[in-house]
């Protein structure tokens, strides 16, 4: 009895921290499976649809799912994300510099440029060239190099030193680095955007729905070719610096006495003589543009005296009978 007793004494508190036991177990295992559930983020989406899945589902269509379409949606978020962090953190500036530079010889200064310029791995542009052979001192050449960032300055200063001398320079940066980087996330973007319509391409469930999952498709790459090309020439632009070179020859000299009024007799007369000039001038002119119209004026009134005379006649000739009877 006593060892009846003594054992049902024992059970007691092994049943009760047994059951404690069992109650911190369930308890850590719906505590485990809530942070399972929440994610690494630890917030649930809000719904089960793709971040890049179509805005307007096809009727007719099965949206591919399951882990595949997860884990591709948020690949292609994290890639744009790693592309758009890559971009911002190298800056992206476009440099741009206005040269004017007065040379001797402007051909030859052009020539010099050119060199310098494809020595360092540039190239030219444009060129713009107004050659007088009568007058060289009225002659300009107009240039637009396009030098890699790496050697800008170096390349500005050579040029500035050893063309002629310089007049007139001026420079300017833009910072692009946060539109490089959206650009590039947008291109990422769209590109995964395809990826998933052309998978849903694939699951089309009738001729309507494969024609709408086409359009969008069509869209979408039209889009993706607008980015990539803006893409490139924003690329194109930080990669090269844009130098605008001027070469002028001097400027012509003024002659002797030129803008001076001079005075005196010989002055006055000198005067006097261009304004005569120009009085006879305007009056010669102003009797050549009426002098046909005084033609005409004068033939009509020769046609009407003579018409004026043949009916005085007329008149004479009719009275006369009359008067005599």
């Amino acid at each position: 009895m006593n060892i009846v007793a003594r054992a049902r004494g024992i059970r007691g508190p092994l049943r009760t921290t047994a059951l404690a036991c069992a109650g911190l177990m369930s308890g850590a295992a719906l505590l485990l499976a809530g942070c399972s559930q929440a994610g690494p983020s630890g917030s649930a989406p809000s719904s089960g649809t793709p971040a890049h899945a179509p805005a307007n589902p096809v009727p007719g269509s099965a949206v591919p799912a399951g882990p595949g379409s997860g884990s591709s949606s948020a690949s292609g978020s994290s890639t744009a994300s790693q592309a758009a962090q890559l971009a911002l953190a190298s800056p992206n500036i476009i440099y741009t510099a206005s040269l004017e530079i007065r040379a001797a010889n402007v051909t030859a200064a052009a020539a010099r440029a050119t060199g310098i310029v494809l020595r360092e791995g540039g190239y030219v542009s444009s060129e713009q060239a107004t050659i007088d052979p009568a007058d060289h001192a009225r002659s300009a050449i107009s240039l637009q190099l396009k030098v890699p960032v790496a050697v800008y300055d170096s390349t500005l200063a050579t040029l500035s030193a050893v063309l002629g001398t310089q007049t007139s320079l001026t420079q300017h940066a833009q910072d692009v680095t946060q539109q490089v980087a959206d650009v590039g996330s947008l291109v990422t973007s769209a590109q995964d955007a395809i990826t998933q319509l052309q998978a849903l391409l694939k699951r089309a469930a009738s001729v309507s729905a494969l024609l709408t999952v086409q359009e969008q498709i069509n869209a979408q790459e039209s889009s993706l070719e607008a980015l990539q090309a803006q893409q490139r020439a924003l690329t194109r632009e930080t990669a090269y610096a844009t130098v605008s070179v001027m070469l002028v020859s001097p400027r012509h000299r003024a002659p002797a006495g030129h803008g001076k009024r001079r005075h005196g007799f010989l002055a006055g007369l000198a005067a006097g003589w261009r304004t005569l000039r120009l009085v006879v001038s305007a009056t010669l002119t102003a009797l050549g543009a009426a002098l046909p119209f005084a033609i005409i004026a004068a033939l009509l009134a020769a046609a009407g005296y003579a018409g004026r005379r043949r009916w005085l006649r007329l008149l004479r000739r009719g009275s006369g009978p009359t008067t005599a009877g």
